[in-house]
């Protein structure tokens, strides 16, 4: 094998599948990045795989000699991404698997495997392709994401949970304490049958780092993502670059039956502004549990948020806000808030009440239609 490319080319696809290469491989052969070097396309392939998650993805280079070989990914990575930008040749045609690499500064040589014990990435028997909106997509997993469960005993509600319909998506996450709900337009509409999965979240996240890399290479350009769906597999393929992820198994919560359709309070506020509340505040509420009192006032028509920690010290904030209903105090997870708000994405969001003990529903009052759900921390005098 030997071909020549430029450097930036490299660091960048090689930097996207290194992060399906596992830290603690079960296998010596999964520390490493798999490079096919195309002659008939001229294009050189690279792929991770952790037998979980699988990232693939591939370039336009000159290929002097095809082949196959895989090595070290994090020490390949190290070396690529400090080589100056210009041409790279890789070369293994020596003996035993002993690559060389030449920049216009240097030459290395890194020792690696032979292709033939790494696995191959699971082929998916279903064809009928699902076409979904990358805009649509991205929106949805940057409004939901955050809410998944880091629990891997909960193992179903450590994925996000996608429902595909001919002109809709549907993104839900729930860790048990707090539930993300987005819905977006798809443009590509599809007249595939609609269909529900579950992906863990590390795939997603990696989907999310994917598209967006794409978007700033594109610009302005429209982006559409292909799906495969197969029992326990799914694959989305967005123009070079494919990834591959298991599904998980079990049906996931109904989540709707969670989200109240009548409330006796409203408080509309501003986003940022509360935000930039909590942030303050949680300085001190790390001391005491991360719990924040929230205070409504309809007649002065402001939000207090408290914190009393003990031996520590105390603090209060409050800001303007238009309230309906009653006076009420009510106690959160300030880490919870911080993040549904961070994410709520509007400048303007409403928040909507019934009870100290009962959850509360937060919505953006323009762009993407999101529905946050926060259980509240019982209150103790």
């Amino acid at each position: 094998m030997k071909f020549t490319c430029n450097q930036s080319d490299l660091h960048s696809n090689l930097s996207l599948v290194s992060r399906a290469v596992p830290s603690r491989p079960s296998h010596p052969i999964l520390a490493n990045v798999l490079l096919t070097a195309d002659q008939e396309h001229q294009r050189v392939q690279l792929t991770g795989f952790d037998l979980s998650l699988g990232l693939c993805t591939s370039f336009a280079a000159d290929i002097e000699v095809g082949g196959q070989l895989t090595l070290p990914a994090k020490l390949l990575n190290d070396i690529v991404s400090r080589l100056p930008n210009g041409e790279i040749t890789i070369d293994d045609q020596t003996a035993q698997a002993m690559v060389t690499l030449t920049s216009q500064t240097g030459k290395y040589q890194v020792r690696g495997m032979g292709a033939e014990e790494f696995p191959s990435l699971p082929e998916i028997a279903n064809r009928e392709a699902v076409y979904l909106s990358a805009e649509a997509l991205i929106e949805g997993l940057r409004g939901s994401l955050f809410a998944t469960s880091n629990d891997e005993t909960k193992q179903v509600l450590t994925g996000l949970h996608i429902i595909v319909q001919p002109e809709t998506l549907e993104f839900a996450a729930t860790d048990g304490h707090r539930l993300a709900l987005v819905e977006t337009e798809n443009p590509n509409q599809s007249e595939e049958e609609p269909f529900e999965v579950t992906v863990p979240a590390r795939a997603l996240r990696e989907l999310e780092r994917m598209i967006t890399m794409r978007q700033s290479q594109s610009q302005d350009e429209a982006l559409s993502l292909v799906v495969y769906l197969d029992p326990g597999q799914v694959v989305f393929e967005l123009a070079d670059q494919r990834l591959t992820s298991r599904t998980l198994e079990g049906k996931y919560p109904a989540y709707r039956q969670l989200i109240p359709t009548q409330f006796e309070r409203q408080v509309n506020v501003e986003r940022k502004q509360l935000l930039a509340a909590l942030e303050r505040i949680a300085i001190l509420a790390s001391q005491k549990n991360d719990i924040v009192k929230f205070t409504i006032d309809s007649g002065n028509q402001q939000l207090s948020l408290s914190v009393e920690a003990q031996d520590v010290g105390s603090g209060q904030e409050s800001i303007a806000a238009q309230v309906s209903g009653g006076n009420m105090e009510i106690a959160f997870n300030v880490k919870y808030a911080m993040e549904s708000l961070k994410n709520l994405g509007s400048n303007e969001i409403q928040i909507q009440l019934n009870s100290a003990t009962s959850p509360v529903v937060l919505n953006p009052l323009s762009g993407a239609k999101m529905t946050h759900l926060l259980m509240p921390v019982q209150l103790r005098n």
